[in-house]
């Protein structure tokens, strides 16, 4: 009974959070009440996480909703990662309205839609029923177009609506999918079971594999423009560029996880029913066109917060193509890149965020001497800039260290264009970046102290995955990728 009630907790907080901001989202103390209600959900997904290692798998709601392996470590991260991004977003958005960009109604907004985003976030992590899971989602993009044209700009507007009807394209690919999905397994489940992850995972083996291909195919996908794959992609950069820059950091560090998420419970199922190796190949060539893609569109970038928005299309891609390569090390190394992904790109959004203030723009030519001005931004954004390109020790290059040497085992032939996209995106990244942290700068200061702390520990945190690996930790992942290699 503790751990249902706990289960519910987690999203139960940001949700009377949505609720509470949305009447007093406005008043000066909104943005610590936004903190709050984030640390309070951390809180319990940390509690939920502790039962979880101490007590295995727990369903709440008659089995709607559930934790395992595979969500736990994820549902821990999109909470911590949620109130870091809080914290970040107080000193930031003040400054936007001081600017004159944000309203009184505008910050109401901004605050309540912070929280219910958030919310379908962990409902979609942890939701047992295909159908909440989508449902989650839908919620999570409407949240997020509200986010992303909270500037009411012509530009903001314009990429939330490019947001809005790609990802509600998507969407309905993925609702088909989850159709046929209950079609495969209505011949071995009775209604409601015939949703459940858990029970479908008893019985993959049985579902029709004629069925299966063609539900995967929707799925991947419908929730494959989400995660930002190629060609589905065309949204993120938009939304990355025109949103509030928190908006930016949790698009990018939750958002896409959260669907890559759905896309690995649907390969497992897929996996179980045709047997043939199908679903992995699409990931990996999803994948390794997205690498692909990503990295080369980097060399036409002059917007900073573009330019790090190509740079998750690259990552996710990269992730995708571990998990198409199956197998206990490279799926362990996808989920190790997950998690550092999330850390390492949010904390360069929040440098790249007060970087932007400072100079009063997001043009990398006219952002110069981030270190004169403020020397914690400018070494923020390069030692971001520097993990995010995997350099040792940081996680990144342990991750990717691991995705490198399966694909020379099991894929040799796409080993060199992994090689040449990530010598590739090290060059251009590296060049852009370091002219904005070095030489002489018209940046001025800001108004309010910028919010650092969250930058140094993501990337603290970055770092000690990338040289310890706590145990804990550690069995998380290796219990997800045996979950996920089946």
């Amino acid at each position: 009974m503790t751990e249902t009630w706990a289960l519910l907790v987690v999203f139960g907080i940001p949700l009377i959070g949505g609720g509470c901001l949305a009447l007093v989202g406005q008043h000066r103390l909104a943005p610590n009440l936004n903190v709050g209600f984030s640390f309070l959900t951390f809180a319990a997904a940390t509690c939920v996480a502790a039962q979880a290692v101490a007590h295995g798998p727990a369903f709440a709601l008659g089995k709607l909703f559930f934790v395992d392996p595979l969500n736990v470590f994820l549902v821990a991260l999109t909470a911590f990662v949620g109130w870091t991004t809080s914290v970040f977003s107080k000193p930031y958005m003040r400054i936007e309205q001081g600017r004159g960009k944000m309203t009184a109604a505008r910050m109401r907004l901004y605050h309540s839609m912070y929280q219910l985003f958030v919310f379908a976030m962990l409902v979609a992590l942890l939701a047992n029923n295909v159908g909440i899971l989508w449902v989650a989602m839908e919620a999570a993009t409407l949240a997020t177009v509200l986010l992303v044209s909270v500037y009411r700009t012509a530009a903001s507007l314009e990429a939330a609506w490019k947001y809005f009807i790609l990802c509600g394209v998507g969407i309905a690919q993925a609702l088909f999918g989850t159709i046929l999905l209950y079609l495969a397994a209505s011949r071995q489940l009775s209604g409601g079971d015939a949703l459940l992850w858990s029970s479908l995972s008893a019985v993959k083996g049985q579902l029709d594999p004629t069925i299966m291909s063609l539900a995967f195919v929707f799925l991947l996908i419908g929730y494959g423009t989400k995660v930002g794959l190629v060609p589905m992609h065309n949204w993120l950069p938009d939304a990355h560029a025109e949103g509030p820059t928190p908006i930016s950091a949790v698009l990018s560090g939750l958002l896409l996880n959260v669907a890559l998420y759905a896309v690995l419970r649907c390969k497992v199922l897929a996996d179980g029913a045709l047997q043939n190796g199908l679903p992995g190949r699409l990931l990996v060539g999803f994948g390794l066109v997205s690498v692909l893609v990503a990295t080369f569109s980097l060399l036409r970038q002059k917007d900073v917060k573009r330019l790090f928005s190509y740079s998750s299309i690259e990552h996710m891609g990269l992730m995708t193509f571990a998990f198409g390569l199956g197998g206990p090390i490279a799926t362990f190394a996808g989920l190790l890149h997950m998690t550092v992904h999330s850390l390492v790109k949010s904390a360069i959004f929040f440098a790249v965020g007060h970087a932007a203030q400072k100079a009063r723009t997001q043009m990398i030519d006219d952002i110069r001497g981030l270190l004169r001005v403020s020397p914690t931004v400018g070494w923020g954004m390069m030692l971001g800039t520097l993990a995010i390109l995997g350099m040792p020790p940081f996680g990144v290059f342990a991750s990717e260290f691991l995705i490198l040497t399966t694909a020379i085992s099991e894929l040799p032939w796409a080993t060199p264009f992994l090689l040449l996209a990530l010598a590739v995106a090290f060059g251009i990244i590296f060049a852009r970046v370091q002219h904005m942290v070095f030489g002489e700068t018209t940046a001025t200061a800001l108004e309010h102290s910028p919010a650092l702390l969250p930058v140094f520990v993501h990337l603290g945190l970055g770092l000690m995955l990338g040289l310890y690996i706590p145990p804990y930790l550690a069995t998380w992942y290796r219990q997800a990728a045996a979950m996920i290699v089946g």
